[in-house]
């Protein structure tokens, strides 16, 4: 019989993915009987559209495109971003230097992180935000510095809320607008700040644009690149997956400061090989579309937010109504935590929602809900919120 132990300390350490223990607990309720209705997870419900798979599938057939793809992603691809990135920004990039493929933008976070820091070096990271952020520092052996958040403010980041030593032992600095979970949404005079900043203390820079397309109405979503001269400082993360409803094909990219394209480059090219190169071919058709599709996506999720939105404050749930993004911000009931919140609405009915404590301290007394079910179930998930009483 075996007694030793095969699992690192650090990985005994490291808690349940809030999202995968929420998936075990859906399976149990479904088990029960239980129709479960899953408003947790920031995946988009809508099919990819048609021209995306005819790409693929087209591309597959060719078996010079089933070798391993160049370790900074297709020439292609590469190209595409650049041309999205003109056309829908008129920020120029160089797609041999400052452009790098990525397997989505959760790994490339993720290895931008190790990157980057060294053991012990710190990163400021906005709370409540994406918990990928929290956790990569931890797996790169750094400290976080939380920048602390807040309605008040309109969830932007106030800078004097830092200490002169945070911003002294920072080396990089993370912020996501659209923002996963808040949802808020910026103008590019808080992206000036932001760079400004990160200049001013000699600090990285890394925007999270994972929703940059899923806007409403006339709201554009700036990129951190149209700042003049952010490339010294800034690199800008982007995927696929929430904007041409792509989350299981895992494809993105990071552009802006090319030492640390090349950096992040080494690193992926000891760790893997890109990504398939037909899905990077059907990837660069989609940014390289005229965004119809995205416009029509954003308009059913914009519908499914009116209502919902609607629903949640006339019932006494309080939010917002965001600009992007494909959730929202709720305030929980007085006499609830986030979690005690959310367990309550699984056990009584058996709707999903993920409690803004999992995104750090900052996110206590607030739900994220997706907008990521069809409008017959939203129908029914305010059905059965208003059987609550709070």
């Amino acid at each position: 019989m075996n007694n030793r132990n095969f699992v690192s300390k650090k990985v005994q350490s490291i808690p349940p993915y809030v999202f995968s223990d929420f998936q075990r607990k859906k399976k149990e309720l479904q088990a029960r009987g239980v129709d479960v209705i899953d408003l947790g997870i920031g995946a988009p419900d809508l099919p990819t559209h048609d021209f995306i798979y005819d790409v693929l599938v087209e591309e597959a057939r060719k078996s010079v495109n089933h070798r391993y793809s160049p370790y900074n992603g297709s020439i292609e691809f590469r190209e595409a971003v650049a041309e999205f990135y003109d056309r829908h920004y008129g920020v120029k990039l160089d797609p041999e230097t400052e452009i790098l493929t990525l397997i989505g933008s959760k790994e490339g976070i993720v290895h931008l992180i190790q990157s980057v820091i060294n053991l012990g070096e710190k990163v400021i990271i906005p709370d409540p935000g994406y918990p990928v952020y929290r956790m990569g520092v931890y797996l790169a052996g750094g400290e976080c510095i939380s920048l602390y958040l807040n309605k008040e403010n309109g969830y932007i980041p106030d800078y004097t809320s830092l200490t002169e030593q945070d911003k002294k032992d920072a080396k990089l600095m993370f912020l996501n607008y659209p923002s996963n979970p808040t949802a808020a949404t910026v103008d590019l005079p808080v992206f000036q700040e932001a760079v400004q900043f990160a200049k001013e203390n000699q600090i990285l820079l890394a925007h999270d644009a994972a929703y940059d397309l899923v806007t409403f109405g006339e709201y554009k979503s700036p990129s951190i690149l149209q700042v003049p001269n952010a490339k010294e400082y800034a690199v800008e993360f982007g995927s696929l997956s929430k904007s041409f409803n792509m989350t299981g094909w895992r494809i993105g990219y990071v552009v802006g400061n090319q030492e640390v394209i090349k950096a992040l480059a080494t690193l992926k090219s000891n760790m893997d090989t890109s990504q398939f190169i037909p899905i990077q071919k059907a990837a660069a058709a989609a940014l390289r579309s005229d965004l119809t599709i995205v416009r029509k996506n954003n308009l059913i999720f914009e519908k499914r937010m009116e209502k919902l939105h609607q629903a949640l404050n006339g019932i006494g749930l309080l939010t917002d109504k965001p600009k992007g993004s494909i959730f929202l911000w709720v305030k929980v009931p007085d006499g609830y935590t986030s979690s005690s919140f959310v367990n309550r609405l699984l056990e009584e009915t058996g709707i999903i929602v993920t409690p803004g404590s999992a995104f750090g301290n900052g996110g206590e007394g607030y739900i994220r809900i997706s907008l990521s079910v069809k409008e017959e179930k939203l129908d029914e998930v305010i059905r059965r919120l208003k059987t609550l009483v709070f």
